[in-house]
């Protein structure tokens, strides 16, 4: 069936390995890949969960639980220091590429926000819109296993969707991607395309992104990361502790897309770095919405209904003296 291209949507889907712990190299090349993409003139751009400055790979192989450890307080010291933060404006550069691009992105970061103390990390999603405006911040809403160990609990405030041409576009972190009301809360919203982040490997993407499209009725894409023993870099606490514990590829990918049937747009791809691209037809959702529809007519919110604090958490609420 021919697409209408005056309401497709091009996909750039950048399958990334970031300059490990080093936030202003791998926004250098995040800039770079926006860059790529609006040659191709790519309506949203996508990358993976953590990407800038990446995923804390080292608690796993270093006995992350030891309490007081001085080797986890350096590593965690060095990577707060490379964390994003939105307020000082590290995120400007990004905003400014996707403006001149006319393009529109989901980034993973690792967010140190100064409205929770400025010292606690966030794994969190932000999308930003075609006119370089952050239109959401989505925090994590619980880390995954040893990610406890360095990253805190989010809070519900990033659980919104935003329309991006024909389509409404939300997206979640990774094994958040498995909690069924957390999808639901995007699904009330009108979702019908779905990014879901990853660190990177096949195992989290084959068989979940089908699923969720066809859970959705929606187009899932999966974005991940590339993680390889050569990119550990040599300037960082404990360096060789870290490489000769690494993997030779500890992130393998599995980037991929899945249309609102489960069919592939575009199959998982693994151990490489890439840039591929795909144009989704929002006429494929609403052929599959016809015989079902998760957050319209085959709903039962008489009997069934979710309620979402999207409250943005702090520790204290302040009433000051009217001048």
């Amino acid at each position: 069936m021919a697409q209408d291209s005056s309401k497709t949507l091009k996909i750039a889907l950048p399958q990334m390995a970031p300059v490990w712990l080093d936030r202003a190299r791998t926004l250098e090349k995040v800039i770079g890949l926006i860059g790529d993409a609006a040659k191709e003139k790519a309506d949203l751009i996508v990358f993976s969960e953590g990407a800038v400055p990446g995923y804390p790979f080292w608690p796993e192989l270093t006995g992350g639980a030891v309490f007081n450890d001085h080797m986890q307080k350096e590593l965690f010291a060095h990577y707060s220091d490379q964390a994003v933060i939105i307020e000082d404006g590290h995120l400007d550069g990004v905003c400014k590429a996707l403006k001149k691009a006319d393009m529109a992105c989901y980034l993973g970061i690792i967010e140190r926000p100064r409205q929770r103390s400025g010292h606690s990390l966030y794994c969190s999603f932000v999308y930003i819109d075609k006119s370089g405006v952050i239109g959401s911040v989505h925090r994590k809403l619980q880390p995954t296993y040893e990610e406890r160990l360095v990253w805190s609990p989010g809070d519900g405030a990033g659980l919104v969707t935003h329309r991006l041409g024909e389509f409404t576009v939300g997206g979640l972190n990774c094994w958040e991607n498995w909690m069924p009301l957390s999808r639901a809360a995007l699904y009330a919203q009108g979702e019908d395309l779905h990014v879901a982040c990853w660190p990177g490997n096949l195992r989290n993407t084959d068989d979940i992104t089908p699923f969720l499209a066809k859970e959705g009725r929606s187009y899932c894409i999966s974005v991940s990361g590339l993680m390889r023993r050569s990119d550990v870099p040599g300037d960082i606490p404990y360096y060789k502790e870290i490489k000769d514990l690494m993997p030779e590829l500890a992130a393998n990918g599995g980037s991929c897309i899945a249309a609102p049937d489960g069919s592939w747009v575009l199959e998982p791809e693994t151990g490489v770095e890439s840039l591929r691209f795909a144009e989704i037809d929002p006429k494929f959702v609403r052929r599959e919405r016809h015989n079902f529809d998760p957050a319209g007519h085959y709903s039962r919110p008489g009997i069934t209904h979710l309620t979402v604090d999207r409250t943005r958490l702090s520790l204290a609420s302040f009433r000051d003296a009217e001048d």
